[in-house]
């Protein structure tokens, strides 16, 4: 055997994190996950393979909403005195047949 290291397939990637190798080749072309391009074929030393099972494992950081200056629980028009705005309809683009 030589002594070149072992690379994994992104089938076998994704495998481990329970996603499609479609997904792991397409973070790889992005640049999200470590990767090598082999001959046309993406490819992962032990290194990036831990690496990108590490990241997985990591929860993600949950950040609360962002709360709006506006409240959606009073009614825009309050007053009596708002505007009252009839809507009328267009006319079609295109003829109807």
């Amino acid at each position: 055997m030589s002594g070149l290291p072992r690379l994994h397939r992104p089938e076998e990637v994704a495998e481990a994190l329970g996603l499609s190798a479609w997904w792991v080749k397409d973070q790889a072309r992005k640049g999200l996950i470590p990767a090598t391009r082999v001959g046309g074929s993406w490819r992962f030393t032990a290194a990036q393979y831990q690496q990108i099972v590490t990241a997985a494992e990591q929860p993600a950081a949950v950040q609360p909403p962002a709360r709006s200056s506006r409240s959606t629980a009073r009614p825009y028009y309050a007053d009596s005195a708002a505007p009252v705005v009839t809507l009328t309809p267009r006319a079609p683009r295109r003829r109807i047949a």
